[in-house]
């Protein structure tokens, strides 16, 4: 039978309930993504789905058996023409055997091979945006090409999705956006010991009483690290006192822009404000040590990493208006002060940050413990990996409802 009468006369389930699903990843590695995905398989199963997961082996390939997932040895990361067809007829075959309804790629390499075989056997296909630098975006032409073809596109933020919107004329309603997930037990405040806490301020030498503003990242151009400087003597000349910024990241590659940042403190008188500690293994500790987190960028980042680890250890945050960060916050006025999670500042803008950095310090007790207990329960509802598979299967669902 030719496959073309195999896609026209196979019926596809339109429930998940007896469904099966195939997702493909470059390998099962413990990552946050391949986590995401597992927990996504889980749910499948609870739901009475078949789950298969395709990729190189992985350390969780005998955790997604221990439930009922199914794992399919496959190497996605190629750019070799021959291997990407042989892939496509891999796919094709197996898609049709397993009797699969939803295509699920993840991995851009694998997208390409991936859309052949769901278009071969008239099934669903998901695909999902990677996570590159707007520079590079060029060089995975070949790919997104091919991500343009999923019936639902998945980006982790809306920033991200606008120019592949706009370069494959794509409508808003093929794109879905779900923020990538944290492993919110590990960024979680209630595990950092306060000896733990206690410690790394003795280190770092914070004065008795003094609040920490932490910055983390490598200090680095696109990071704010200059903008900060001058935000700090605005503040320390508008009477600021017993606040201490720790940088807390890579000071290694970009020396000599670490020294022109010293030069610039020093020039404006508050270098005494600054610690530069370099880089930290023990991030949750870091987090729980500071009251406030600044991510000053001047840059936008790929993703807003550092913003949602902070709010899920229920730290407040200043944050640029700049690329995907304003989406991984609750901030006035798009939102009630009530409600708020953290403040904007204009990119490059001293004035501007140093007003929404006098505004987080001047919270009172009652306000600062709300605005922290929010930030944590807003992380919880935004970047779970439960919240993350239970969005996926929204898509699942509502592609094999719309079947014609």
């Amino acid at each position: 039978m030719a496959m073309a009468e195999t896609a026209e006369q196979r019926v596809l389930p339109r429930t998940l309930a007896g469904a099966t699903v195939l997702q493909i990843v470059p390998a099962l590695n413990d990552s946050p993504q391949v986590r995401t995905t597992i927990s996504a398989a889980h749910a499948l199963i609870q739901v009475g789905a078949r789950i298969i997961i395709a990729g190189e082996y992985g350390d969780l390939v005998d955790q997604l058996k221990s439930f009922g997932g199914e794992w399919l040895p496959f190497e996605s990361a190629t750019m070799n023409p021959t291997k990407r067809r042989a892939n496509a007829e891999l796919l094709t075959k197996f898609i049709d055997t397993e009797r699969v309804a939803i295509v699920h790629a993840k991995s851009a390499s694998a997208t390409w091979s991936a859309a052949v075989a769901a278009q071969r056997n008239g099934v669903r296909l998901i695909t999902e945006l990677p996570d590159l630098p707007r520079r590079r975006m060029w060089l995975a032409t070949f790919y997104l090409g091919a991500l343009s073809r999923g019936d639902r596109i998945i980006s982790h933020s809306v920033f991200n999705a606008r120019p592949m919107m706009k370069r494959y004329g794509i409508p808003p309603e093929r794109i879905s956006v779900i923020p990538r997930s944290l492993d919110l037990r590990h960024f979680n405040p209630a595990n950092v010991p306060p000896e733990r806490v206690t410690k790394l301020r003795q280190i770092w030498g914070i004065p008795h009483g003094a609040r920490i503003v932490l910055v983390p990242g490598r200090i680095a151009p696109p990071n704010g690290h200059l903008v900060l400087a001058h935000a700090a003597r605005i503040l320390a000349k508008g009477g600021m006192r017993n606040v201490t910024f720790v940088l807390v990241g890579d000071d290694q590659r970009y020396r000599r822009f670490v020294g022109k940042f010293w030069k610039v403190a020093q020039a404006e008188g508050v270098d005494a404000l600054f610690r530069v500690v370099g880089f930290h293994e023990d991030m949750p500790a870091t987090y729980a040590a500071a009251d406030f987190v600044a991510v000053p960028y001047t840059s936008a980042p790929i993703y807003g990493r550092v913003v949602a680890e902070a709010q899920a250890m229920a730290k407040p945050v200043i944050a640029s208006s700049i690329g995907p960060l304003p989406e991984n916050m609750i901030t006035p006025p798009r939102m009630p002060e009530e409600l708020s999670t953290g403040w904007e500042a204009k990119p490059g803008d001293p004035v501007d940050l140093a007003k929404a950095i006098e505004t987080a310090l001047a919270l009172e007790p009652d306000d600062y413990r709300a605005h922290s207990a929010r930030s944590r329960q807003f992380a919880e509802y935004t970047f779970s990996p439960n919240r993350a598979a239970a969005a996926t299967l929204e898509i699942y669902a509502s592609l094999l409802e719309s079947l014609d």
